[in-house]
C-alpha cells in the first residue's frame, strides 16, 4: 500500500523558513514531501557552465542537509514536469500537490497542464503568493485596470503595505508533519550534463549594506549595492523578509526597488506579449541596423566609452552588473547602435546570475523607450557625461577598465551627437508610421 502524501513542489522559493506554501502544505492533512526538478525544458537552453545552475544545485543539497535533522529527504528529479510527475505518482499515494506562483509565460503553460493533470487524478492543487509582496490584481487603478505606470502604483503599494503582507509564516513548528524517508540520491551536475561552475556568489546579507544603498547606490565605483537579486531570483531569501527589513532600516530607495520588482512581475502576468515584443506596439516598427560586428563589440566591452565597456566586462566577469551602468549599456545598444533591444536582453539572460525575465524585460524596454513608463525615446543617455557624473574618480572604470587610464582603450565605436540624431530620426519615422 503506497503511502498517502502532499508534495510541496520548490521552484524559485529555495528555503525552508518563511515559504508560503510549504506552510499550507505541512498544516495539511498528510505528511509532506518536497520535491525539485530540474527541469530539461528549460536546462537544455543553457550552457553547461552556467554558474545559476551550480548555485541551484548546492542550495538543493543544503537544503537536504537541513531536512536530514527532520528525519527527512528532498526528491530531486531530472527530466521534463510531465516525467518527473508519472515517476511519482507511481511511487507515492499523493493527495494534494502545494506550490507557489511563477508569473513568466513557460511557468504559466506548465502548471496549468500540472492543474489539468492533477485534476484527472483527483489530486488537489494548491498554489500561493510567494516571490513578491502584491501580484496580479492586488494594486490596480479604480476602474480594476492595471497600473502601467510606476508613480501611481507605488504610491498605493506603499499605502497598501503594512505588517501583514510582510509576516514570516512560522513553519519552524510544523516541520515534524514533513515525511519521515531515508536521504534520497540526487544526480550530480555531470549526470545533467553540466559542469561545475567556479564562479563566486554573493551573500544573502544584504542588511549591511542598506545604509549606504541610500547614499551611495548610484556610483558603481562605491560597490553600495546589495547584491541581492539572485537570492530573490532562486527564493533563498524570502521576499517579505527583505521588504521587513528595509521598513526597519527606513531604506526607502531600498524598498522601492522591491516595488519595481512586484511592478514587472505584475506587468509580466497581464502584458505577456512583452516578453517578445513592445509594449508600446508602435515601436514595433522600429528599423533597427543590427550590426553584428557592432553587437559583438558591445558584448566584450569594446565600444569605445568606457562606462559602457567596464559595465560588460563587469558583466562577463562576474555575472552582475552594477544597476546604474546595466541602464547605460542598454540605451547604448539601442539607441547609440541601434541595435534591436531583445538582443540585449537574450545576452543578459545568459549572463546575469540575479536574472528575471519580469524585470530584464521591463528594463530593456524602459531603456529604449518602448515599454510602459518608459523614458521617453528622445532622451538619450551620454555615457561620457553619465561615466563625469556617476564615476568621477574612475573607481569602477579602473577595476574594470585598466587600459583606459594607459590611453589603450579602443576609440569610440560612433560619436554621440551622430547617434542621437541618427537615433532620433529612426525613432520618430517609426512612431510616425
Amino acid at each position: 500500500m503506497k503511502k498517502e502524501i502532499s508534495i510541496c513542489w520548490l521552484r524559485r522559493d529555495l528555503r525552508l523558513e518563511d515559504h508560503t506554501a510549504l506552510y499550507h502544505a505541512l498544516k495539511g492533512p498528510h505528511p509532506v514531501l518536497l520535491l525539485f526538478i530540474f527541469d530539461t525544458n528549460i536546462l537544455s537552453k543553457l550552457p553547461v557552465k552556467d554558474a545559476r545552475v551550480t548555485f541551484i544545485y548546492n542550495t538543493i543539497k543544503e537544503l537536504n542537509e537541513q531536512l536530514a535533522q527532520h528525519d527527512s529527504s528532498i526528491v530531486v528529479k531530472h527530466g521534463s514536469p510531465e516525467k518527473a510527475w508519472t515517476e511519482l505518482m507511481e511511487e507515492y499515494q499523493v493527495k494534494s500537490v502545494f506550490t507557489n506562483h511563477d508569473y513568466e509565460p513557460y511557468a504559466a503553460e506548465r502548471d496549468d497542464s500540472l492543474a489539468e493533470f492533477l485534476r484527472s487524478e483527483h489530486i488537489s492543487f494548491h498554489t500561493y503568493k510567494d516571490q513578491v509582496i502584491f501580484e496580479k490584481d492586488e494594486i490596480v487603478k479604480a476602474d480594476g485596470k492595471p497600473y502601467t505606470v510606476f508613480t501611481p502604483y507605488y504610491k498605493q503599494w506603499l499605502r497598501k503595505l503594512d505588517d501583514f503582507y510582510i509576516k514570516p509564516y512560522p513553519i519552524k513548528k510544523y516541520l515534524k508533519h514533513l515525511l519521515k524517508i531515508k536521504r534520497q540520491h540526487i544526480p550530480s551536475l555531470s549526470d545533467m550534463g553540466f559542469e561545475a561552475s567556479a564562479q563566486k556568489f554573493p551573500s544573502e546579507d544584504f542588511s549591511r549594506k542598506l545604509d549606504a544603498y541610500e547614499k551611495l547606490r548610484d556610483f558603481p565605483g562605491a560597490d553600495a549595492t546589495t547584491h541581492i537579486g539572485m537570492h530573490l531570483r532562486f527564493g533563498t531569501v524570502s521576499i517579505r523578509h527583505a521588504a521587513a527589513q528595509a521598513k526597519t532600516q527606513q531604506a526607502e530607495k531600498w524598498l522601492s526597488e522591491l516595488a519595481w520588482r512586484d511592478f514587472y512581475m505584475m506587468i509580466l502576468w497581464h502584458f505577456p506579449h512583452t516578453v517578445n515584443s513592445a509594449f508600446k506596439p508602435a515601436y514595433n516598427n522600429i528599423k533597427w541596423r543590427n550590426n553584428e560586428d557592432e553587437f559583438e563589440a558591445w558584448c566584450q566591452g569594446n565600444t569605445g566609452y568606457p562606462l559602457v565597456d567596464a559595465g560588460m566586462r563587469q558583466l562577463n566577469a562576474t555575472g552582475y552588473m552594477h544597476n546604474r551602468v546595466r541602464m547605460v549599456v542598454a540605451s547604448f545598444l539601442s539607441k547609440h547602435l541601434l541595435i534591436d533591444w531583445k538582443w540585449g536582453e537574450t545576452y543578459f539572460a545568459e549572463k546575469l546570475l540575479d536574472y528575471e525575465m519580469a524585470s530584464n524585460v521591463g528594463g530593456w524596454q524602459w531603456a529604449c523607450g518602448c515599454g510602459n513608463d518608459a523614458a521617453p525615446y528622445f532622451r538619450v543617455f551620454n555615457p561620457e557625461l553619465q561615466m563625469k557624473k556617476f564615476d568621477p574618480d574612475f573607481k569602477y572604470i579602473d577595476k574594470w577598465l585598466p587600459e583606459y587610464k594607459k590611453q589603450k582603450h579602443v576609440p569610440p565605436i560612433v560619436e554621440h551627437a551622430f547617434a542621437r540624431e541618427r537615433i532620433l530620426k529612426v525613432f520618430k519615422a517609426a512612431l510616425n508610421n
